[in-house]
């Protein structure tokens, strides 16, 4: 996830992976966005270039395991999206990965928020991950490689333009429709992103389909806005989409396993809710 400024301000941030219910669309038509969203270049450079990830072994749940477990998927990560990346036009660099233990540790991008899982920093194009005891209590949860393929996808944002084209909405203090909306199409399209590398190299994993079902099925929250103002239902999501579209775009990118799967930019309103 990136974390929105109107969040900073609320001063509720709170996430793991998926999210509630957002406000209601008053639009079924998607609204005219900037060409480097819409029609970029990566959309059209087939489907990512690995199709092997060997995941590592995690048995104890240490903090040691998790490292090395999620330093492997990034260099799953890298073989996947660099190829792609290129073909598009863009220079290809790796992010920054770093792992901490509790919140309020130092991250490129301030202090590590209270109730993330992981987050984003484009300034320094860094992924910082929390190994909070629910990750290290269970070691082999899916659930690890999607929330890293999500962030990745935030970073696969950054280096091709969509990233930049986005920082008006990330950037804004006000909690508008236009805001709400374009930060909600950014996220669910890092989930699209995330499932297109896990359905790439899904095959190589020898999970059980169960495992990408149980991913489908989740459902928690990332931010209640209430603090500022938005009016918010109970277990809302303003910012990350609704339980079915993370499903949805999930699933298109796991099933197409191609950035072709994720242009959440002219997508209709009512999937991007």
């Amino acid at each position: 996830m990136r974390i929105p400024r109107l969040a900073l301000m609320a001063g509720a941030l709170a996430s793991v992976l998926f999210a509630g219910t957002a406000h209601a669309a008053t639009s079924s038509a998607a609204p005219a966005f900037q060409p480097a969203l819409t029609k970029n270049p990566l959309y059209k450079t087939g489907k990512l270039g690995t199709d092997t990830c060997e995941e590592p072994t995690v048995q104890n749940g240490t903090v040691e395991e998790a490292t090395v477990y999620f330093e492997t998927v990034m260099v799953c990560l890298k073989k996947a999206w660099s190829p792609v990346v290129k073909k598009a036009g863009y220079g290809f660099g790796s992010p920054k990965l770093a792992v901490v233990t509790k919140v309020g540790e130092k991250t490129p991008c301030g202090r590590f928020p209270a109730g993330a899982q992981a987050l984003y920093c484009p300034a320094a194009k860094s992924i910082t991950v929390l190994l909070s005891p629910e990750i290290v209590e269970e070691p082999t949860n899916l659930a690890l490689m999607v929330v890293l393929a999500h962030e990745y996808g935030h970073h696969v944002q950054q280096i091709t333009g969509i990233g930049k084209a986005t920082d008006a909405f990330y950037g804004s203090k006000k909690a508008d429709k236009r805001t709400l909306d374009g930060i909600r199409r950014s996220e669910l399209q890092a989930q699209c992103l995330s499932g297109a590398f896990v359905g790439r190299v899904w095959t190589s994993l020898g999970r059980d389909d169960a495992d990408w079902d149980a991913i489908l099925k989740s459902t928690h929250n990332f931010l209640d806005l209430s603090a500022i103002g938005v009016k918010v239902r109970s277990g809302a999501d303003q910012t990350h989409g609704n339980d079915s579209n993370n499903a949805h775009w999930l699933q298109r990118g796991f099933t197409v396993q191609s950035a072709s799967a994720c242009n959440t930019w002219t997508a209709p309103a009512a999937k991007v809710l």
